[in-house]
């Protein structure tokens, strides 16, 4: 019941007339970088980081969620007409949405799209309410044991999951964990790592670390690809409004849709892939009678896109559960959403929800209305979001690099953050065109600190005993589930691929 009354609270936070804004200006940003190809919510969270400043806690949180949300919708409009996903949580609605819009059925892929992103995101952000105030029940037990192995945990996770190496990932990783030693020790006095550089005994901002890998190096590793997207976009065709055979088609789709998003997205996974591909397999393996004639004869069936964008959206809404009660961040924009969270002093977790209540319920809250927003202003503007992806792409990485490096001078006042910016930048363009994940520096920038921090109090108050690291059962549990994410996955690779002995 105290569930349904904060509930309630975060409703009447988030429809104050600005929070209102904040979401509207969220979903608008966040489908319309969804439809462009290459750009997505990470780093339009992070372009937005500096400028959010002046915003406020709470307002830049649902104006981020906001765009979370839009995007994992707007990736399916290009998906359906362009064949182009513009996130990859959108290549399984490219499938079945792009052969329904080439027979003529485009407006029902984009509507069958649109319901299932607002059923999917509705019912997991509902699943989101009462999650997490019993994840946060557990986690109010935790010491510095507990809280040093979560770090970990996120650590190795984020770094197994991100890119196609568990070595690159781990090296992006000890990157950020670099990063984050910069500055002077707290504990100590001593400064690390400034290399007699005044400016930089302070820490780095970690604004200035997020817009210079994902903004500044994302943007110049996109335009270093030469990557035409200006292909012809089929015309959308039929209403978007669906018919009761169509709904009725759809409703089984949609729940086993949010059921898997809602259950892989709190995993570290690195997105909403898996949940999506999975949703399309199990639609695909489920379908009978006409289903099953437009997906064996390519016409496009709308189960294979209603299942995949239910799933899609519901996973965002379970990445933010660990994120919000726990601090670990399961996709890059949650990481992100990480770095906007700590800019103004506050470290997601279990006394988040005690010490600022009207900012998390207030941002669950949020979810419904921007579910919605989605829905009502999207759909009627489908034409004007397709005509985004005529945009010259020079002009459109140009003025991403131009409001990037505005937003620091605005925010940081100084030519070294504009040094330390291009720096960063082109660390960034590096680390992606060599294949290493971005992802992991920004985790080891923000929560390196914070795992040293738990490290250095524990061994102070354990007089320098290291074995108080093993000796709670909950930190083996997360110890293990670790080492498991690491090592698990090329176990069953090779469990499969050992083939039968034959007597």
């Amino acid at each position: 019941m105290d569930t349904f009354y904060l509930l309630l609270g975060g409703l009447g936070t988030a429809m104050e007339p600005m929070n209102l804004m904040f979401a509207l200006i969220g979903v608008m940003l966040g489908t319309a970088v969804g439809v462009m190809p290459g750009i997505g919510p990470a780093l339009t969270v992070a372009l937005l980081l500096p400028v959010s400043l002046s915003f406020g806690a709470t307002g830049s949180m649902i104006m981020f969620a906001g765009i979370y949300y839009g995007g994992m919708y707007g990736g399916a409009i290009s998906s359906i007409l362009l064949n182009t996903p513009g996130e990859t949580a959108s290549i399984m609605t490219a499938v079945e949405g792009n052969r329904m819009a080439k027979r003529g059925a485009g407006g029902k892929a984009l509507g069958a799209a649109a319901i299932g992103s607002f059923v999917g995101g509705s019912i997991a952000t509902l699943g989101l309410a009462v999650v997490a105030p019993l994840m946060v029940a557990v986690a109010l037990s935790f010491g510095t044991a507990e809280y040093f192995a979560l770090m970990v945990l996120s650590f190795l996770t984020v770094s197994a999951a991100f890119g196609g190496s568990v070595v690159r990932g781990l090296t992006a990783l000890f990157i950020g964990l670099t990063i984050g030693m910069v500055g002077t020790d707290k504990l100590t006095g001593q400064v690390r790592l400034a290399f007699g550089v005044p400016e930089m005994s302070d820490n780095i901002s970690i604004a200035i670390v997020a817009v210079g890998l994902f903004a500044i190096g994302e943007t110049m590793f996109l335009a270093s690809q030469r990557i035409n997207h200006l292909t012809k976009a089929e015309k959308m065709k039929g209403s978007v409004w669906l018919n009761m055979s169509d709904l009725k088609r759809c409703f089984r789709p949609f729940l086993r849709g949010t059921g898997l998003g809602f259950l892989f997205g709190p995993l570290p996974t690195g997105g909403a892939e898996i949940p999506t591909f999975l949703s399309y397999t199990t639609e695909r393996r489920l379908a009978t009678g006409e289903a099953r004639r437009d997906f064996d004869e390519g016409r496009g069936a709308i189960e294979g896109v209603a299942g995949p964008e239910a799933a899609n959206n519901a996973s965002a809404a379970g990445t933010l559960i660990p994120l919000l009660t726990l601090g670990l961040p399961t996709s890059a924009t949650a990481a992100m959403m990480l770095a906007g969270f700590q800019q103004y002093g506050l470290q997601p977790g279990p006394l988040l929800f005690t010490n600022s209540a009207e900012l998390v319920w207030g941002l669950v809250g949020s979810l419904f209305i921007a579910n919605l927003m989605l829905v009502v202003l999207n759909v009627p503007f489908i034409g004007i979001w397709v005509k985004l992806l005529a945009i010259p792409r020079p002009w459109l990485y140009a003025g991403i690099l131009t409001f990037a490096t505005l937003g620091i001078v605005g925010a940081q006042g100084s030519a070294f953050a504009l040094i330390l910016l291009l720096g960063f930048g082109l660390v960034g363009f590096v680390m992606r065109r060599f294949g290493y994940p971005l992802a992991p520096a920004l985790v080891g920038a923000i929560l390196g600190p914070l795992a040293e921090e738990q490290l250095r109090r524990g061994l102070m108050i354990n007089q320098g005993d290291w074995t108080f690291l093993f000796t709670s059962w909950i930190a083996l549990v997360i110890y293990a589930i670790a080492i498991l994410s690491i090592f698990g996955p090329r176990v069953w690779a090779l469990a499969r691929r050992r083939k039968p002995v034959s007597l």
